[in-house]
């Protein structure tokens, strides 16, 4: 049986090739590769030069298709697989010292006691304070085999001498679900900031949480998000649509129509969700969607909205509609291609053209900016061919250039002043959140028992606003009174939600910044409250 596999798969591969002639392809290659080893004028880097041509190569594809170097393919599969091996804390480079912002729950080094605001200043016998070290040197050195030792030096405030901690690296989770918690007494809000293989337990687990605490109506936040797995999104979808109802099919040159994401279809080769009593199949759902949410996250927006079980809401989505798988080389590395288009349930193809070239396609979103797009949604214009219809209200939506939310909310670049933005570049607002954290922690938990109290009465003039005037200065930023006042709103409510992810986890920093900043956020809440969703006529 494995002898008549292994014929089938390489009259495939044969037949495949043979579409193209050798001498103008991998012939034609090998051809110039000899004569630059022969003739060359200087001696070269034979596989900088292959890598260099294999992402030319990909590149006059599409976008997506590319190199991943053998150094970076690790990196890129603990984004997918959720999780890496290390010492488990989240730090900052701060005064040319590495400093420890939180410790992960659970991770070897909140073990051991290693806390918040701990300088680490010598690795493994090395002195690292003092000498320019840059995060991947610190990646570097912190990462490594599960179960090695690592000893840490740690400078604590407060303390003269300097502490050593013997730490084993195990494995870290990458969390995808930042942050959920009850807005009101009946809508729950989950931020989900990508598609990794621990993304729907995470998603469950969040999902159960809120409903244990009362939830009604969902928001859930993929603004942001620029997908990962698409199974996981069928996931995602199944746990808000009834049993026997299509998810997303693909389509591509060597592989067949065909369901990405579920184990369930039809004998014309549909695919449907099979969740028989998904997790949230009634009440009400707003999905936030912007710019920079893609790949998955469109799978998901799309087919809420091909559905009608839901609002999407917020701006178009980027417009990725195309399959990659990965295929390991040789030497380590690994080539992602792209094998198939995918499509939403009323059968739309979202992915954006890329005519112009790859580097024109990734400048969508200054191209957007520059076309009022984001600020309009009266600028974007979209043909009939890209009309469709959802399929149980019969509602017009589009393809062709990602996905268009129900309802539309402009960027705000108002409060986006030319102070706000050196203070942005600068990092003075995270710089100055932290400091005054480490120096204030014990006042600050006493004086703010409860994250509620501090939500609710901590001040940020009153409180912070002398001391942050001066970390904009020592920035080398002028303190411009009149850009302060349009800005005030914006930097007031980035500094209580930096100093409260700070004082207790991330997850905390969308609580503060949602309510106050986050406009789409805003508007979701607003239908998802109302009589909107009802009115409308969606499936809830």
């Amino acid at each position: 049986m494995k002898r008549l596999i292994l014929i089938i798969t390489l009259f495939s591969s044969i037949q495949v090739f043979s579409q193209f002639k050798e001498n103008e392809t991998t012939g034609k290659f090998e051809e110039v590769f000899n004569y630059l080893k022969m003739y060359y004028v200087d001696e070269f880097d034979g596989a900088a030069v292959t890598d260099a041509a294999i992402v030319a190569m990909l590149k006059e594809l599409d976008p997506h298709s590319y190199l991943i170097t053998k150094d970076e393919v690790q990196s890129a599969n603990e984004k997918i697989d959720g999780s890496f091996v290390g010492v488990g804390i989240r730090f900052d480079i701060i005064d040319d010292t590495l400093t420890v912002v939180n410790t992960i729950e659970g991770g070897p080094c909140e073990k051991v006691g290693v806390r918040a605001g701990d300088k680490i200043v010598v690795i493994d016998g090395e002195n690292v304070a003092g000498i320019g070290i840059q995060t991947t040197n610190v990646r570097d050195k912190l990462m490594g085999e599960k179960g090695t030792l690592v000893v840490l030096g740690i400078k604590r405030r407060g303390e003269g001498e300097i502490v050593s901690y013997d730490v084993r690296r195990d494995k870290i989770p990458l969390f995808s679900v930042a942050s959920h918690y009850m807005v009101t007494e009946k809508t729950g809000y989950i931020k989900v900031t990508n598609f990794a293989r621990t993304t729907m337990d995470e998603f469950r687990e969040a999902l159960l949480a809120l409903k244990k605490a009362g939830m009604k109506n969902l928001i859930l936040d993929l603004q942001e998000n620029p997908g990962g797995l698409l199974h996981i999104a069928k996931y995602m979808v199944d746990m808000f649509l009834a049993n026997d109802k299509l998810i997303v099919y693909s389509e591509g040159r060597a592989q067949p129509r065909q369901n990405m994401v579920a184990d369930n279809k039809d004998s014309n080769g549909q695919y449907y969700s099979e969740e028989k009593d998904g997790l949230f199949e009634k009440g009400k759902l707003v999905v936030l969607v912007n710019e920079n949410s893609a790949s998955a996250s469109e799978i998901v927006a799309g087919a809420v909205q091909d559905w009608d079980r839901g609002l999407i809401v917020g701006r178009r989505t980027f417009g990725k509609g195309l399959v990659q798988r990965p295929y390991k080389l040789s030497d380590g590395s690994e080539v992602r291609i792209t094998i198939a288009r995918y499509y939403t349930p009323s059968g739309r193809f979202i992915q954006s053209p890329y005519d112009d070239g790859v580097d024109a396609y990734f400048q969508a979103d200054l191209n957007r900016y520059l076309s009022g797009e984001l600020m309009h949604a009266d600028s974007i214009k979209f043909p009939d061919s890209l009309q469709y219809k959802t399929l149980k209200l019969n509602r017009t939506v589009y393809g062709g250039g990602g996905v268009m939310p129900d309802y539309f909310v402009p960027i705000d670049t108002l409060e986006l002043t030319k102070m706000y933005r050196d203070i942005s570049r600068k990092g003075s607002i995270n710089t100055f959140a932290f400091s005054y954290v480490d120096n204030n922690r014990d006042k600050l938990h006493a004086a703010y028992p409860t994250f509620e109290k501090f939500k609710t009465d901590f001040d940020v003039e009153k409180e912070v606003m002398a001391g942050f005037r001066e970390q904009v200065k020592l920035d080398g930023i002028t303190f411009d009174e009149t850009d302060y006042e349009t800005s005030k709103k914006l930097i007031h409510t980035l500094l209580k939600a930096r100093i409260a992810s700070n004082l207790w986890d991330f997850a905390k920093f969308y609580e503060i910044y949602n309510i106050h900043e986050n406009e789409a956020f805003i508007k979701g809440l607003e239908l998802i409250e109302g009589k909107k969703i009802e009115e409308l006529g969606l499936d809830y």
